[in-house]
């Protein structure tokens, strides 16, 4: 996690009642904090430091009538952590499903093994850039990447 805490997460701190914390937990909490939609968005957060973690940075993002969208999410990834630094979200196996918030999300960081990444291809094309306002120019893109990629398996 970043050696400074954001200055969102300093005003958001939740410092009494149950979920209450000090500020020199740094990063381990709750937060409240407004996300880029408006909404305000309950935060937990724990270290690497506790001996129960085994190595893994956490933070859990709720709302109270919805999931958080990926903008939040994205958000959230940037007060915790370097943009450079690799963040997961889990699908476990089902039988290890646990929910006990119906509208939470978690961020994950491993600081002891790191995260394998896949072929950046199979997201799309890098050189392109960021083509998200542009849907006939992502479409072209997508579909130029599709026909290389069954050319390149043919």
């Amino acid at each position: 996690m970043r050696p400074v805490l954001h200055e969102k997460l300093v005003r958001g701190r939740i410092r009494s009642g149950p979920a209450g914390s000090p500020d020199e937990f740094g990063y381990c909490g709750a937060f409240m904090v407004l996300g880029p939609g408006g909404q305000v968005l309950r935060i937990i957060s724990s270290d690497a430091i506790d001996p129960m973690a085994d190595g893994w940075e956490h933070v859990s993002i709720s709302l109270p009538n919805r999931c958080p969208n990926w903008p939040e999410m994205c958000f959230v990834k940037d007060l915790f952590w370097d943009p450079e630094e690799t963040v997961v979200q889990l699908h476990p196996p089902k039988s290890q499903w646990i929910s006990n918030h119906p509208y939470c999300l978690h961020l994950w960081r491993d600081t002891t093994n790191g995260h394998a990444l896949p072929p950046s291809i199979f997201v799309g094309v890098q050189s392109a850039g960021d083509v998200s306002g542009d849907q006939r120019r992502a479409k072209r893109l997508k579909d130029e990447a599709f026909n290389n990629y069954v050319k390149g398996r043919s």
